[in-house]
């Protein structure tokens, strides 16, 4: 998933690379395969699509890639580091291990999981930092799609391997699904909050959730409130169980629920006040329904970047497996692992985001971009499953409300709310689990518990932030970088 400011038209363009189902299994065929259960498994064949990625490198490159560079040299980078190895850095040492861990408890369900130990363990051991990982069976790929281009991997001799690897394994999938693919180029969908834009891709990502919890927090004087105060983070919790009772009901691929009143009605400022009345500030709400169109209107594992040049444009770019590792299933001789992306469908017949041949599922990977009259303000991204939408929303309350800069915004505590109404079906019945950072502090925590919120300490599940500022005034980018996350701030 990517938004791309585009300098020269003062435009920004949204890119869904998101993969669909198979074509050719129905739910009926899905619901057999998962004898009977209402959910469908993070592991094994049956949670993998069609991988958008591949695709979505060269519509990026093709639309907006500098032609004084090839891909063959972009991908030249990638393929050295595979075949030579890197040494690996803590944070992703550390969860890659676990992953490892958690997936060797799940290996009968994993066809082939040897592939998998072959190409995410070194010589059968964990990984650890500073040892130095190679992947040679993935710089052959790459080497692969760089002589052959996009079509080497949709349509090429890579289709046939991973086709003949999915007979093997029983998933799904098949050749023409690959064949088939496409991304979809897309106008990202926007908000205001105070005197911000805020851009998001629409479903079936849950960037709207973001936008949502906007609409509802402009509601309240938040500046009123000490920062990190029990009153500041349950208002926002509030705000965000309400987005997220929506999130669960109407977010979904489009092309499979097509109502555009849908994605115009919850984006409605007046919408968003009345839910705003729904929030108490005296009591944690328990158990949240979605909200009811009234309107008479006309008839939406993660690495996070972000880059801007000389010329102005920048780029909000994210791509994930989805949990951990993906879905264990990794085709001989390929060095990669499929995503499990096919998890976040629904199995719950009339349900928006239930299972369907050659859809979509339900995304959490969200780029987001926010301009200020017009400019550029900043690229941005938290990585993290469900916190994404929270974290973006606690980065601009920092920002805005707050007037932190671009990094204090992200190094401040953050909250993390879970157990909540979801799109798989999931119901919130006890107002969901509360995590919190060391950085709020006991007497706020004790605050929050009278509040009627069940408090959960630190999880390590709290995202992971980058983002690039424009100066417009110094004429000068400002880059930030996550501290919870491996990753860095760089400038040449």
């Amino acid at each position: 998933m990517a938004i791309v400011w585009e300098p020269q038209n003062k435009t920004l363009h949204g890119l869904n690379a998101g993969g669909r189902s198979s074509h050719n299994v129905t739910y009926d065929q899905m619901m057999k395969n998962l004898n009977g259960s209402q959910f469908l498994p993070p592991y094994g064949p049956y949670p993998v699509n069609v991988p958008g990625c591949v695709d979505g490198w060269f519509q990026l490159y093709n639309r907006f890639g500098s032609k004084n560079l090839t891909m063959s040299q972009l991908l030249s980078y990638a393929i050295e580091y595979a075949t030579n190895g890197f040494p690996l850095t803590q944070i992703i040492a550390a969860t890659w291990s676990s992953n490892v861990v958690e997936l060797n408890r799940s290996r009968a369900a994993v066809p082939l999981f040897q592939n998998f130990l072959k190409t995410y363990t070194i010589n059968g051991s964990l990984v650890r930092e500073g040892l130095i990982f190679k992947n040679p069976d993935l710089a052959k790929t790459l080497q692969t799609i760089a002589n052959g281009g996009r079509d080497a991997f949709y349509n090429g001799t890579l289709t046939d391997t991973m086709a003949e690897f999915f007979k093997e394994v029983g998933c799904c999938l098949t050749r023409q699904d690959f064949e088939t693919h496409y991304s979809t180029w897309e106008t990202p969908i926007n908000t205001t909050y105070r005197n911000y834009t805020v851009f998001e891709l629409q479903p079936n990502t849950q960037g709207l959730a973001t936008l949502q919890m906007l609409n509802i927090l402009e509601n309240f004087n938040l500046s009123s409130y000490r920062h990190n105060s029990a009153e500041f983070i349950h208002v926002s919790v509030e705000a965000k169980k309400l987005a997220w009772a929506d999130r669960a009901k109407y977010y979904a691929d489009p092309l499979f629920f097509p109502d555009a009143s849908i994605l115009k009605w919850l984006l409605d400022k007046d919408y968003a006040k009345n839910r705003s009345k729904l929030i108490n500030m005296g009591e944690s709400m328990q158990t949240v329904q979605a909200g009811i169109n009234t309107h008479n209107l006309e008839k939406g594992d993660t690495i996070y970047m972000t880059t801007a040049d000389s010329s102005g444009m920048m780029v909000s770019f994210i791509q994930s497996n989805y949990q951990g590792l993906g879905s264990g299933l990794v085709p001989t001789g390929l060095g990669f692992c499929f995503q499990d992306r096919g998890q976040l469908f629904s199995m719950f017949p009339n349900t928006s985001n239930v299972y369907a041949p050659g859809k979509r599922p339900f995304h959490t990977i969200i780029p987001a971009f926010v301009t200020k009259g017009g400019i550029p303000y900043m690229s941005f991204g938290v990585m993290g499953g469900a916190m994404q939408p929270q974290g973006q929303v606690q980065i601009l309350l920092n920002m805005i409300d707050y007037k932190m800069d671009v990094q204090a915004a992200g190094d401040s505590a953050r909250w993390y709310h879970f157990n909540d109404n979801e799109p798989t079906g999931e119901v919130m019945e006890n107002g969901g689990t509360l995590g919190v950072e060391s950085g709020i502090t006991l007497e706020v925590q004790n605050e929050l518990k009278a509040l009627g919120h069940k408090i959960s300490p630190a999880r390590g599940e709290y995202g992971g932030y980058q983002a690039i500022m424009w100066d417009d005034e110094n004429k000068a980018y400002h880059g930030a970088s996550e501290m919870r996350k491996d990753g860095q701030a760089a400038g040449w």
